[in-house]
């Protein structure tokens, strides 16, 4: 993918311009507004844990529609308020067990643990959160779910739910308001930026690898799944074209970044034939705030992999000072 996307140079300048509906911000304001009023609190429930300094809750809060979804929250032993890190998952990923997700608990982040609405059972030790929603007809997968207008997209909710995941952190006592970031991989990274374009007290957004963003190159320049998947659909359902990239116009992490003001780590693999380089950098050249690149010149999908953790709790550690 690195012969055949931009060089560097190229992707440190492109800037494209963007599809935007005109009614972006309105769609987006009335689908977080109906989601807050349609839900109830959050509900922190102890779990009995093997760790030592950290404690376990088994969380339930409102998504989109007041759906309910899963997450974990672990949470430091302090006497002080502490940041918050919200995680979201790659496609397919689940919230699996808690005792995978110590890293940013045990670096001094109360940290809220997301599972995916209707995934979760692609990868790992996967979870169940329920999509109660229908679909109209769809390639198998998520990405074509609903593809037929902004309102019954799949990413709709997806995204709604991330907004409210951050709401969720902020209602526990344990967490300070003003010192919450977002992070995620690859789907968890354009969900990051959603979540960072849509909610004003995100503090740090760190989207590694980011999918779900300039849907307008993705689309049939990536030659894997998951953005093939909108290929096939098309496929089969000729002269859809304009329907489809109308309903991703809503979505795009390209205007969610646009929208966020938060510092940001992105992180990019030049070899990356699931998220084209060139989509990552679309995103990242119009992000709103300060944020900075970090460019893995010979990897793929994976990027930095867990070495790029260590840039990330480099850049969130700020946070931890009061």
């Amino acid at each position: 993918m690195a012969r055949l996307d931009m060089a560097l140079a190229d992707l440190q300048s492109y800037r494209p311009t963007i599809a935007e509906p005109a009614d972006f911000d309105e769609f987006w304001t009335t689908t977080l507004t109906d989601a807050r009023a349609a839900g109830d609190e959050p509900r922190f429930t102890p779990v009995a844990a093997s760790f030592t300094g950290i404690d376990v809750f088994d969380v339930s809060f409102p998504g989109f529609a007041g759906d309910p979804i899963a997450a974990w929250l672990l949470v430091p032993h302090s006497a002080a308020p502490l940041p918050g890190m919200v995680v979201y998952q790659g496609y397919g990923g689940g919230r699996g067990l808690a005792h995978e997700w110590l890293a940013w608990p045990s670096s001094g982040f109360a940290t809220l643990v997301v599972d995916t609405r209707g995934q979760g059972s692609r990868q790992d030790s996967g979870d169940g959160t329920a999509d109660p929603h229908g679909s109209g007809p769809a390639v198998p997968g998520y990405m074509t779910r609903g593809i037929t207008a902004p309102e019954t997209y799949y990413y709709r909710r997806v995204f709604t739910d991330a907004v409210r995941a951050v709401d969720a952190l902020l209602a526990h006592p344990a967490v300070d308001p003003r010192r919450i970031a977002v992070t995620g991989g690859s789907q968890g990274g354009g969900i990051a930026i959603a979540a960072a374009g849509l909610h004003p007290s995100v503090a740090r957004c760190l989207a590694d690898v980011p999918f779900l963003c300039h849907f307008d190159r993705a689309v049939g320049f990536a030659d894997a799944d998951p953005y093939d998947e909108i290929v096939r659909y098309l496929r089969v359902h000729r002269g859809h074209e304009a329907v489809v990239f109308r309903t991703l116009s809503y979505m795009d992490g390209v205007s969610f970044a646009a929208r966020a003001t938060a510092p940001a780590l992105f992180s990019v693999g030049l070899h990356d034939a699931v998220c084209p380089p060139s989509t990552v950098y679309a995103a990242f050249n119009h992000y709103g705030g300060p944020a900075e690149m970090v460019v893995y010149p010979f990897n793929g999908h994976e990027g930095g992999g867990a070495a790029h953790w260590l840039r990330q709790v480099e850049f969130a550690g700020p946070m931890l000072a009061r």
